[in-house]
C-alpha cells in the first residue's frame, strides 16, 4: 500500500468481521445486476497498480473493495488517487484527519478520522460547506449505500434493459436516481418541508461547550455526540475571525465533535 501522507497509525486497524455482512450484500446486488453495477476491486485483488493512499486502519477494507459505480457513475470510492484541499474541502484540515469516501466538483462526502486515525463518523459536505452526519460510522453508511444501491438498481430494470439505451443516457439516469435515493439528503439538496426538517447544531464558544481535551486556539465547537444522522453544522454562519474560509475542522470523539480553529 502507498503511505505517502503520514497518516497516524496507533489506531487499530478496522477487522473486516465487522462488515462482512454488508459488504457481501453490496457483492450480491452487483452480482445480480453485472449490466447496471460494478465492483471496483481492492487492492488484494486487482492485477493494476492503484497510486491510491487510503489511512492505514481501512487497509482490510480496501484489500478486499475499492468501490462501486452504477451504469458509470460513481457511488462509493474507496480509493482516492487524488487528494485535494479546494472546492468541498476548502474548510477541512489536514489531509490525514478525514478520506473522500463520493466526490464531485463542489460536493462530497468524507470518513472522519481521529488523531490516533481510528475512523469515525461519515458527514455530507454540500455546496454551502454545511456539514451533515451522514453515518456514526463507516459500517453503517455502507448500509445506506447497500439500500440507496438496491433501490436505484430497481428503478433502472423499471427502465429496461441497458443494451436499450445509450451509455451516456443510462449514466444520467443513474445519477439522478442516487441523488434522489441517497446524495440529496447527505448533502442538503432536498427544498422546503424536508430541508427544513434537519436538525441543525448550533457552534458555540469552546469555554461553555464544556468539552475537554481540545487543542489551543479552537474558536468554536459543535458537539454532534447525541445528534440524529441527518444534523446538519453550518459552518458559514460562524461570525469569528477575519476570514471564514480560513477556518479549518478539527475532529474529536470520533468525528462526532467538531472544532474550529483557524489556519
Amino acid at each position: 500500500m502507498n503511505n505517502s501522507l503520514p497518516w497516524p497509525t496507533e489506531a487499530e486497524v478496522l477487522p473486516i468481521a465487522s462488515v462482512r455482512p454488508v459488504l457481501d450484500r453490496l457483492a450480491s446486488l452487483v452480482t445480480t445486476h453485472a449490466d447496471d453495477a460494478a465492483l471496483i476491486p481492492g487492492l488484494a485483488v486487482t492485477e493494476e497498480e492503484v497510486a491510491a493512499d487510503p489511512p492505514p486502519a481501512l487497509e482490510q477494507v480496501v484489500d478486499e473493495l475499492g468501490g462501486i459505480t452504477v451504469a458509470g457513475a460513481s457511488l462509493l470510492t474507496l480509493l482516492i488517487e487524488d487528494r485535494t484541499d479546494v472546492g468541498p474541502y476548502t474548510l477541512m484540515g489536514e489531509s490525514t484527519s478525514y478520506y473522500p469516501l463520493y466526490e464531485t466538483s463542489d460536493a462530497a462526502v468524507v470518513l472522519t478520522l481521529d488523531e490516533d486515525g481510528a475512523p469515525g463518523a461519515v458527514y455530507g459536505i454540500g455546496e454551502d460547506l454545511a456539514l451533515q452526519l451522514a453515518a456514526p460510522d463507516l459500517g453503517a453508511y455502507l448500509e445506506r449505500v447497500a439500500d440507496a444501491l438496491e433501490a436505484v438498481l430497481a428503478d433502472l430494470a423499471q427502465r429496461g434493459p441497458a443494451d436499450d439505451e445509450s451509455p451516456a443516457s443510462r449514466t444520467e439516469a443513474a445519477e439522478q436516481l442516487l441523488d434522489e435515493h441517497l446524495f440529496a439528503d447527505l448533502l442538503g439538496l432536498r427544498d422546503g418541508d424536508e430541508a427544513a426538517a434537519a436538525e441543525t447544531v448550533p457552534l458555540q464558544d469552546p469555554a461553555a461547550a464544556g468539552l475537554e481535551g481540545l487543542p489551543a486556539g479552537v474558536l468554536a465547537v459543535a458537539d454532534l455526540r447525541t445528534a440524529p444522522v441527518g444534523a446538519r453544522v453550518d459552518l458559514m454562519d460562524v461570525e469569528i475571525g477575519d476570514d471564514p474560509l480560513a477556518l479549518r475542522v478539527l475532529w474529536r470523539e470520533r468525528g462526532r465533535v467538531l472544532a474550529l480553529r483557524e489556519d
